[in-house]
């Protein structure tokens, strides 16, 4: 039997395995050969096969044809990089985040032209508030939009979360939130924790929902806030960020959760301060995470005092947030808005959209299209 030999750039192959953050043992491990052969490829003192050579760019997350380039492709994020770690701007982002923001953008695209078909050109919450404009005007702008009266409405803080997300999607505005891209690579709250699209006719917001679900609330308000100042971004929602965009929209998402005035008149001035969080979390019925944001925020306790308790906090809610598996189509439509899933559906099942088509953008096999559409009455 003939052996064929991969002609590609050795070059490459370690760019591969730095950009998808393997060590050379990991990615060794995971091609299930020795380490060495694997430092002969990338050196070019050998070549793979054409078969290795597939199994390398399947591992690493990129085309075939990536191996045979003279030089690493630039890869740059499709949206402004709003993230800070201690101010300093992230490099590099992972795989994982490139092809997430490759397909929201997909999906935004072919959004907003169903929209346009049915008439809708553009959405009138997109950039409906400016700079000059004050917290509290757009915190208010929203609430009167979404119908989200200042107390009242909240409820417990997963039935609050899903009010939101209804209104928002209400108002026109898509909500995608995963933990996972192609339902098995996960994503990392480390590298980001949402991102909005302000598309004119198809904005859009992802929360990362490998985050813990009490952070996934004010992350979920922070790229809303995005959408109402008309400023596409990707973010983290770090307490500390510098930068002026992610500062007002850190402060309208903690001003619609916890208002100032109630906050202020509630707090009280206790030698243990950790005794405020709790009451405070059943006033506003939201999390102890969002109230002790809120308390750094106005100056009630330091930023140390904010980011030792919140770690604690995140240590507790990782336990109760973890997985429990389910139905493959109930968690498909948590993750998917759902006005993007029932006209994708709708269009695939009339013939106006190959299932094919479809099924890249609802990230499943077009023949788990027709049992997604029975399980969302479409």
């Amino acid at each position: 039997m003939t052996v064929i030999y991969a002609n590609i750039n050795p070059e490459i192959v370690g760019w591969a395995r730095q950009r998808s953050r393997l060590s050379t043992s990991g990615l060794a491990k995971s091609l299930g050969i020795p380490e060495a052969k694997l430092v002969k490829w990338e050196s070019g003192d050998k070549s793979p096969t054409l078969r290795q050579a597939r199994n390398i760019a399947s591992k690493t997350h990129i085309p075939l044809g990536y191996l045979y380039l003279n030089k690493p492709p630039e890869e740059h994020l499709e949206l402004p990089d709003l993230r800070t770690l201690n101010n300093t701007q992230l490099n590099r982002p992972s795989p994982e985040l490139l092809e997430l923001v490759i397909l929201m953008h997909e999906r935004v695209s072919w959004y907003a032209d169903y929209l346009r078909d049915q008439g809708i050109t553009t959405n009138p919450c997109v950039g409906r508030c400016g700079d000059k404009d004050s917290v509290i005007e757009i915190v208010n702008d929203i609430r009167q939009t979404l119908n989200i009266p200042e107390s009242g409405h909240r409820g417990n803080q997963e039935k609050y979360f899903k009010l939101l997300i209804n209104r928002i999607e209400s108002a026109g505005i898509l909500v995608m939130k995963q933990a996972t891209i192609h339902n098995h690579r996960h994503l990392s709250v480390a590298e980001f924790r949402g991102f909005a699209i302000s598309d004119p006719i198809a904005p859009l917001i992802f929360v990362n929902s490998a985050d813990v679900r009490c952070a996934c609330l004010f992350t979920l308000i922070h790229e809303l806030a995005h959408i109402w100042l008309g400023q596409s971004g990707i973010s983290d929602a770090s307490p500390d960020t510098q930068k002026a965009l992610e500062v007002k929209c850190n402060a309208i998402a903690a001003e619609f959760l916890v208002p100032v005035n109630e906050f202020l008149q509630s707090w009280e001035e206790l030698e243990d301060w950790k005794k405020n969080i709790n009451n405070l979390k059943h006033q506003f019925h939201t999390s102890r995470w969002v109230i002790t944001r809120r308390a750094q925020s106005l100056g009630k306790i330091t930023l140390t005092q904010y980011r030792q308790y919140t770690a604690q906090l995140i240590e507790e809610y990782r336990g109760q947030d973890k997985p429990t598996g389910g139905n493959y189509y109930v968690t498909k439509n948590s993750q998917i808005s759902r006005p993007f899933s029932e006209a994708m559906l709708s269009e695939a099942l009339s013939g106006k959209v190959l299932l094919r088509e479809a099924g890249q953008l609802l990230d499943m096999s077009p023949p788990s299209i027709i049992n997604y559409a029975k399980k969302l009455g479409v």
